[in-house]
């Protein structure tokens, strides 16, 4: 039976990205070694680094002055990398609070500065994005989470500041068209919708770094690693590998603009039948609702067995809410096909009509 993969992340990915990664395992480009054992300053590797940064520039339509970088640690690391980074000695930063991640990025902060919390849903259950708050002057940076998986909500309007403007889009990069010129720093793990774990994507405005007064640690220094062009320390191979194919597929399939519109389509369709069928509701503000993670729960928690049995019988795997919150969950990243999503609706009426 088809398998019908809706993990928050590790994702699904496309089959023939897949497929190709498999094959570089056992042959890479023809070399009789594996992907996995080749140095990386091997002249067939460095094409892979650099084909991976100018197509993440080409697809975010990205202006000269930002350097990519393929780093590791997960979106976790750039939580500590980012106030290094851009937090001056004695300076302050503004949070926006929407979720699990965005909280831990500001205990983060913390821990080398002054953080002011812009605003915060977290008394709402982080069922929604804030909105109609003040930003004060004088912050170094304000950092945002374009999305949140655990709670299915995704920013549509970035705060506009004269401060610096830093995004987490792990769970959503490369999946809506944004003008990403407005972003000084951006941020993802590669593991929701670019590739497998392992690599962290970061995306740095060059005119911005140095100016912190701070000694950063070469291992969390941007300049260090743009320097080194993401060699400093030995990078993940594999993932970067993976995470080049799937840039080339989305390139193959239209780039952005294109990905765009086929997400819109199967968040839709799902968003359509959690409105309609009397037996489910979402779980986040219909303003903020993500088209990546679609969170919804039962009207009846009592028959959640049988609407588990009738999902698993259907091939869907990692339909389960994170645990912090429970209910549902489907991630329907970029590599998600609608057809997948249709077999989840089809499940859903056929709740309905089993418990009606």
């Amino acid at each position: 039976m088809k398998k019908h993969n809706f993990s928050a992340g590790p994702s699904i990915l496309p089959q023939e990205v897949i497929q190709k990664a498999a094959d570089a395992v056992l042959n890479f480009n023809n070399s009789n070694l594996s992907l996995i054992e080749v140095s990386h300053r091997s002249k067939d590797f460095v094409a892979v680094m650099e084909n991976a940064c100018s197509l993440v520039k080409e697809l975010l339509n990205l202006p000269e002055g930002y350097s990519v970088l393929f780093l590791q640690g997960g979106a976790s690391l750039e939580f500590l990398m980012t106030p290094y980074n851009l937090l001056k000695v004695g300076g302050k930063a503004g949070y926006l609070d929407t979720g699990a991640w965005s909280s831990a990025a500001i205990k983060e902060a913390k821990k080398l500065g002054t953080v002011e919390i812009l605003a915060s849903s977290k008394e709402q259950g982080y069922n929604n994005i804030p909105k109609n708050y003040t930003i004060p002057t004088g912050l170094d940076y304000i950092h945002t989470t374009s999305n949140n998986t655990i709670f299915g909500t995704q920013i549509k309007d970035f705060p506009k500041s004269d401060s610096l403007l830093v995004c987490d889009m792990s769970s959503d990069i490369f999946s809506r068209v944004l003008d990403f010129s407005q972003f000084d720093l951006i941020y993802a793990g590669a593991q929701k919708n670019m590739g497998p774990a392992g690599t962290t994507l970061v995306v740095v405005k060059d005119e911005i770094l140095g100016k912190t007064g701070r000694d950063i640690p070469s291992m969390l220094d941007y300049q260090v690693h743009i320097a080194k062009e993401s060699m400093f320390n030995t990078p993940s191979v594999f993932a970067v590998y993976t995470s080049m194919l799937t840039l080339e597929w989305l390139k193959n399939l239209g780039g952005v603009a294109a990905i765009e519109k086929i997400n819109n389509a199967k968040a839709a369709l799902l968003y359509a039948e959690i409105d309609r069928n009397p037996h489910f509701k979402g779980f986040a503000a219909k303003e903020d609702r993500s088209t990546m993670n679609v969170t919804f729960n039962l009207t009846d928690e009592a028959t959640a067995p049988i609407f588990d049995k009738i999902w698993n019988a259907a091939g869907i795997s990692a339909l389960k809410g994170h645990r912090s919150v429970g209910g549902y969950r489907a991630s329907i990243y970029n590599a998600m096909p609608i057809e997948s999503v249709q077999v989840l609706v089809d499940a859903m009426q056929q709740f309905e009509k089993e418990i009606s």
